[in-house]
């Protein structure tokens, strides 16, 4: 009978306990934020290319939750899970794009615009888009605009660093001929005689085409304005893709271009590149298209070493480099070709 007299208070005592836990004011809260955790690490674990961001504050019995998301099934399942699990929210979480950006498309429209991983001037720069790309337009706020490049890279860029157009100029937009400047760096002009320039062109630009003489293509900007560009540094966009040829002496070629050329963090032009700005850009002038990051073009390709021997390396490759963090994890942290 002792036994069991000393052992009774303690199971009682546990299950007090354990009543107390699942009373505890707190225990929904800290569940709604593993749910949002275990969202965000599904749907959105790169930050650079999906959002789930989302906060949880109590007003009484109720909990509040904002918030925005890129991605539709990752606001489904998070508010299935909230159903399943009995939590009582008041729900503000927001699908990107809002409702009066749907259907709209930025262009942009300088030789190269910054796109910074906040808003604000002083703001990190995450990337560069160069004129003519088109993004995905996801939200507004005062003067800045999140938007999505084609390669999914999410960042905030200013109103005047882009053309917005709905669907309809879109479309036409898109049904226009381009043409792509191929020198290094160059000028349009307001008139054949080359005396007042509307812009500078950085390689890669693409343009719209309107026309052409012997020396000149009349070109058109996504924001409207009239051009004159030399033929002998630029083509018609897809004869241009059509003549390419990539190999190793056209790669090695390209990056020569770059010799000289400042680093800049998030840059990805002629004007300045960081270390996977330098090979993303070299592979797309040669027509090819490969992810931003370095820890994202490790990704992408042929695995030909992964134990130091270098026997197998030809001219093109890339080599990417790392380092182990606290938690013992490999993390690409460098790239070159």
């Amino acid at each position: 009978m002792k036994f069991f007299y000393l052992k009774i208070p303690i199971i009682i005592a546990l299950l007090v306990v354990t009543s107390c836990k699942k009373n505890s004011p707190n225990s929904t809260t800290e569940k709604a934020k593993n749910i949002i955790k275990e969202i965000k690490l599904k749907y959105a674990p790169d930050r650079r290319t999906a959002r789930f961001n989302a906060s949880v504050t109590k007003k009484g019995k109720q909990l509040i939750i904002k918030g925005i998301t890129t991605n539709k099934d990752a606001l489904t399942d998070f508010k299935k899970q909230i159903d399943s699990s009995n939590i009582d929210i008041v729900d503000s979480l927001v699908l990107l794009p809002t409702e009066d950006l749907k259907g709209k498309t930025g262009i942009i429209n300088n030789s190269v615009s910054n796109i910074r991983s906040t808003k604000g001037d002083a703001s990190e720069m995450a990337t560069q888009a160069l004129l003519g790309t088109p993004v995905k337009i996801l939200q507004k706020k005062g003067g800045w605009y999140m938007v999505q490049t084609p390669d999914k890279y999410i960042g905030w860029i200013y109103q005047s660093e882009m053309a917005i157009k709905d669907s309809s100029d879109y479309n036409n937009w898109l049904s226009k001929p381009k043409l792509i400047f191929t020198e290094m760096y160059g000028k349009s002009y307001a008139s054949i005689d080359r005396k007042q320039p509307v812009s500078d062109l950085i390689a890669g630009d693409i343009l719209a085409l309107n026309g052409e003489d012997a020396t000149f293509y009349y070109v058109e900007y996504p924001d409207g304005r009239a051009a004159f560009v030399d033929k002998e540094q630029t083509q018609p966009y897809n004869s241009w893709l059509a003549s390419l040829q990539p190999t190793q002496q056209t790669l090695i070629e390209t990056s020569k271009q770059f010799l000289g050329l400042p680093y800049l963090w998030g840059g990805t032009s002629p004007k300045g590149v960081d270390c996977s700005g330098f090979t993303k850009s070299v592979y797309f002038l040669n027509g090819m298209i490969i992810p931003r990051d370095a820890s994202q073009q490790v990704n992408t390709g042929k695995l030909i070493d992964d134990k130091k021997d270098f026997s197998n390396l030809q001219p093109g490759d890339l080599l990417f480099f790392g380092r182990i963090t606290p938690e013992g994890k490999e993390k690409v942290v460098h790239v070159g070709m």
